[in-house]
């Protein structure tokens, strides 16, 4: 018997229609389960059902499936995994589920459908999770845990707001999770668990199966589930209150920046971004920019002279601000790539590199003086270079390694049938180890490391002075322009080596403190 009536609607970005959305052809089959009553509640002429397939026209969605019953088709949870086990098994592309109750601005759903990537992500907003919005914990960027009527969170830290995008690499775990749950719901092994939670519950299972979820932040933008009209027109007015555009411009504003680039360049660098996006400049063109500029800085640097050094000292700290700016320009115009992320991570160490030379350079000029140069500073700029090649070389080691050991330490897949997200919370044997963020696991050195960076992360101070002893690139930068435009290349060189040196230190015991643990 046919249980669900699918309702196949081609978006005009995949016929090809004028107004196409780049990467609208290889964008998501959209999937929406209406099956409650409230997805036929109105929003002026148009109920939210419409409301919604309309939202998602404008995006990168090639298909839209809709999933309504009427009062000739029965059909309940098991059906309704089933019939997304038989999407996911049929698709070529991403796979998006969503309620046909739900209210959300069209760039809350576009952080989901529309992010580059085209990967699993979720919509997340942090806080207290409130039916109808299940709780998650998220660690990191992703979906740690997830729940439903059934199954259990540990220390939730955000609610999810039913928007969730499985992407093609995943579709095979998405079938078989929808199969394993839709047999489960059959035979009444998920509880209290209904039809209202499908895509609550393929979130939990993916994230069980080990499936990587990235968690899509809502920001200041709304989205939210309805049960009632009353509830749907307070929902659509709250809308009207956010300017979508200001809530997208402030999310691509990277929230754990350096201090420099978090207080002297981010409160102004929006400003260049909706100038760079009315002019339709790339992301990659801004960078280019970026690197003239530093080179600019490098051959004023040459000079030697006080007014030479001022004005690479300008050039440089601009040429910065739009390192941070091409960032931000690819995440407001969802427009970045692996090529631009690669492009502006070696730059970064190119424009650096060139800058110690301009300066070692210009400080030299015409006199001879040793091998070195006055004061030694052909092997202060070589020592400098050198500490920062090893810093950088820590870091992108560290983070290959930790990536490994992650994958090669994950827990095994949890059962779907277990309620908790923890295995041993459902043990009568068992027991949760009391200890909360700042509670050390044992008396060992590396873990009094671990449970100290915890601590200093609690507080404003501290966890700023974290992020500035590193010497991130933002501070070398403004170390750089402000000992050059002051003093000169040598004090820059000394003060680079010495920060640095306290950086490498700190660094490396941070980074065996949290491999020992």
């Amino acid at each position: 018997m046919i249980t669900a009536e699918w309702e196949t609607m081609e978006a005009p970005a995949a016929r090809g229609a004028p107004g196409t959305r780049p990467g609208a052809a290889s964008g998501a089959v959209a999937v929406i389960f209406a099956t409650t009553p409230a997805a036929r509640l109105t929003s002026g002429k148009a109920t939210l059902l419409d409301r919604l397939t309309a939202q998602l026209r404008t995006l990168s969605v090639r298909e839209v499936q809709v999933v309504a019953r009427t009062e000739d088709t029965g059909g309940g949870l098991a059906d309704d995994l089933r019939a997304v086990a038989k999407a996911a098994r049929a698709s070529s592309g991403p796979i998006a589920v969503l309620y046909g109750d739900l209210v959300a601005h069209t760039e809350a759903l576009a952080a989901v459908l529309d992010h580059p990537s085209r990967g699993s992500r979720a919509l997340v907003a942090p806080g207290p999770a409130a039916p109808p919005l299940p709780p998650v914990r998220t660690r990191k960027g992703r979906i740690a845990a997830a729940g439903n009527s059934f199954h259990r969170v540990e220390a939730p830290d955000a609610a999810f707001h039913g928007v969730l995008q499985v992407g093609e690499a995943h579709l095979a775990s998405l079938a078989d999770v929808a199969e394993e749950l839709a047999d489960l719901a059959q035979n009444r092994g998920l509880g209290r668990a209904g039809d209202t939670e499908v895509a609550d519950l393929l979130l939990a299972g993916l994230v069980r199966a080990g499936v990587p979820v990235r968690a899509a932040p809502l920001g200041g933008l709304h989205c939210a589930r309805v049960t009632s009209q009353g509830a749907a027109d307070e929902a659509v007015r709250r809308l009207s209150d956010v300017d979508e555009r200001a809530a997208r411009l402030r999310a691509a504003v990277k929230s754990d920046d350096g201090l420099f680039a978090t207080y002297c360049v981010s409160t102004w660098s929006p400003h260049l971004v909706r100038l760079a996006a009315r002019l339709r400049m790339t992301p990659n063109a801004i960078t280019g920019v970026s690197v003239g500029l530093a080179v600019v800085a490098a051959v004023w640097f040459t000079a030697g002279e006080r007014g030479a050094q001022i004005a690479g000292a300008a050039a440089l700290l601009l040429s910065f601000a739009l390192d941070c700016v091409d960032g931000q320009l690819a995440r407001y115009t969802r427009s970045f790539s692996p090529l631009g992320a690669w492009l502006d991570a070696t730059f970064d160490r190119v424009k650096e590199y060139l800058v110690y030379a301009g300066l070692a350079i210009g400080y030299a000029g015409s006199v001879q003086a040793g091998e070195t140069g006055p004061g030694g500073i052909w092997a202060l700029a070589v020592a400098a270079m050198l500490l920062q090649a090893l810093r950088h070389m820590i870091d992108f080691s560290y983070a290959g390694g930790l990536a490994d050991a992650t994958r090669d330490g994950e827990r095994p897949p949890l059962p779907l049938s277990v309620a908790s997200d923890l295995p041993h919370l459902d043990d009568p044997g068992g027991g949760l180890r009391k200890g909360g963020a700042g509670a050390a696991t044992d008396g060992s050195v590396a873990s009094r490391v671990a449970w100290l960076s915890r601590r200093l992360d609690l507080g404003v101070a501290t966890r700023w002075a974290k992020k500035v002893v590193v010497l991130p690139i933002g501070e070398r930068m403004a170390l750089i322009a402000v000992t050059a435009a002051v003093f000169n290349a040598r004090v820059t060189f000394l003060a680079l080596i010495g920060w640095g040196a306290l950086a490498l230190a700190y660094t490396l015991a941070g980074r065996v403190g949290r491999s020992l643990t």
